[in-house]
């Protein structure tokens, strides 16, 4: 699938005239006269990175990358912007921007900086997919299962599982065989692995149901 650069300027000129740079290269564009204008038309799942101005009326592009973390986290954001300072380039850079160029840029760089952000945006749309199939793969346990793998994960022996839950080593023994079967591993250390991606060994234990 081709992937779409979503252009973000209130110059109307200077966004046909990227745009049709960026079409020349092979890539579809979406372009946006403002901040407010991208929010009320989010971009798809589609394949793609944010070109974003960073002095616009109304919504700025740094508020604008602030909302867009939240609204489209998988498409990367590369800066354009003729009133750069170092302050701002931080402040970018660390809230997640993919690169940073200062107007007037040459069509070597910017189309080095999209490629950069369309590697990232593969590698963001992979990690997304795989932290779905562990989603999936843990909603498969039942309650009871994921007691026993809540307490697995942070460290508890088998013995400890059992006092803790009021059964037998041999029944918490078969949950975590069940268990490995169904999240699809061979090892603690995996499963370990599983509950870190999913953000469970962040939280406070838990006695409930799969997430």
């Amino acid at each position: 699938m081709t992937p779409v650069i979503h252009i973000v300027d209130d110059d109307a000129s200077f966004r046909t005239a990227l745009g049709r740079l960026v079409e020349a290269s092979g890539f579809r564009v979406a372009s946006y006269g403002s901040g407010e204008e991208i929010l009320s038309r989010l971009p798809t799942a589609e394949p793609g990175c944010i070109l974003l101005d960073l002095q616009m009326p109304g919504l700025s592009g740094a508020d604008l990358q602030d909302r867009l973390s939240q609204a489209a986290p998988l498409l990367p954001t590369v800066f354009l912007t003729g009133h750069g300072d170092i302050a701002t380039t931080v402040r970018a850079i660390k809230a997640g921007a993919e690169d940073f160029l200062e107007k007037p840029v040459s069509a070597k760089d910017l189309l080095e900086a999209i490629n950069r952000a369309l590697l990232q945006n593969e590698k963001r749309c992979a990690e997304h997919h795989r932290i779905d199939k562990l989603h999936a793969l843990a909603a498969g346990l039942t309650p009871r299962e994921f007691q026993v793998f809540d307490l697995v994960v942070r460290g508890k022996r088998n013995k400890q599982v059992a006092f803790e839950l009021g059964t037998s080593e041999r029944t918490v023994k078969a949950h975590r065989h069940a268990i490995m079967e169904k999240l699809e591993v061979n090892s603690l250390a995996e499963m370990v692995s599983i509950a870190e991606r999913l953000g469970l060994l962040n939280a406070p234990k838990r006695g409930g149901s799969a997430p």
